[in-house]
């Protein structure tokens, strides 16, 4: 299973114990699943979705929140064999319309008081209850990213209105959520791994925020591991390409006019150079009558190297 899978299981199995928060999270899968449609002369409220946890959580929910009892049909793809999509029905004019007005697609009156507005602000004045909308907006129309690869958490909604409000709702909770335009419809997304954590716990996710952050600390070591690896490797290419042209130049003046001809101090450190080729700058000066710093090798050492570039020079003249 992926992990937008065990969230998404997890979530299922979260039934919050406050009705007016029952009812918050039922008024998002309608907004993003549900549809009011007409069959045999009635009226049948219908959800459509292709996750079984959401099937699941909804049929549980009006039965806890509504006392109504929904039907549960299976409908397979004939063409995508392994496609099927769960359609949980609910018949009845007066079990309808009590589940209507509370989401607040009703009104007293039984009239259609629906906007173009993804929910009534009125059902998510409540923190609880933006949590529980939110959790129902992700189990209809959510996804995450494998953590091991990237982080990525989105909620694909059918307009631009309605993903602005559930991005707001998102923001409510101290996160940085934005809104981008795929094809027809528009994402409410979040990119940092951080803010992803933060999402599952205001989700209340709690099993598959701590699966996160262990993905994260791994992640983290191991980003870790690796750059102190690179710094060091690159470190060490470093000493060993100055130490391979330091030895250049030294045999260049060796074989071109001799040790001999250099000041006794620069002659003292090409010696010790030759006799120690991969040794660091400070070992080097641990090995010279009297012992120098690091900074008095690497500058005899520099000397030596610009002495050779004059006399290539000269030859090349």
């Amino acid at each position: 299973m992926s992990f937008s899978g065990q969230v998404k299981e997890e979530l299922s199995r979260h039934i919050h114990k406050s009705r007016h928060c029952q009812i918050a999270e039922i008024a998002a899968v309608l907004g993003f699943a549900g549809k009011l449609e007409e069959a045999g002369g009635e009226s049948v409220l219908r959800v459509y979705t292709e996750n079984l946890p959401l099937a699941r959580k909804y049929f549980i929910l009006m039965k806890k929140t509504f006392q109504v009892t929904c039907r549960i049909a299976v409908r397979q793809n004939i063409y995508l064999h392994k496609s099927r999509t769960f359609v949980i029905s609910l018949f009845g004019e007066e079990e309808i319309r009590r589940v209507l007005q509370a989401v607040k697609w009703r009104n007293e009156k039984n009239e259609d008081i629906r906007t173009r507005e993804l929910v009534h602000r009125l059902l998510v004045q409540k923190s609880c209850c933006r949590r529980a909308f939110i959790r129902g907006a992700f189990l209809s129309a959510g996804s995450m990213s494998d953590p091991e690869k990237s982080y990525h958490f989105e909620i694909v909604c059918a307009g631009e209105e309605k993903a602005r409000q559930l991005m707001d709702l998102i923001n409510s909770f101290d996160m940085d959520a934005k809104v981008v335009m795929r094809k027809k419809s528009y994402v409410v997304y979040l990119k940092e791994g951080a803010q992803i954590v933060d999402m599952l716990n205001v989700m209340e996710a709690h099993i598959s925020l701590l699966n996160l952050e262990n993905v994260r600390i791994i992640k983290e070591m191991r980003n870790s591991v690796n750059r102190q690896v690179n710094c060091e490797t690159a470190n060490i290419n470093k000493t060993v390409s100055a130490a391979v042209k330091q030895l250049e130049d030294i045999n260049y003046i060796k074989n071109t006019r001799g040790l001999d001809s250099l000041p006794e101090n620069l002659r003292e450190v090409a010696l010790v150079r030759l006799q120690y080729p991969q040794a660091p700058l400070k070992e080097l000066g641990t090995y010279l009558e009297p012992a120098v710093g690091k900074s008095g090798v690497n500058h005899r050492l520099r000397r030596l190297g610009e002495m050779a570039e004059e006399m290539r020079q000269k030859d090349v003249l």
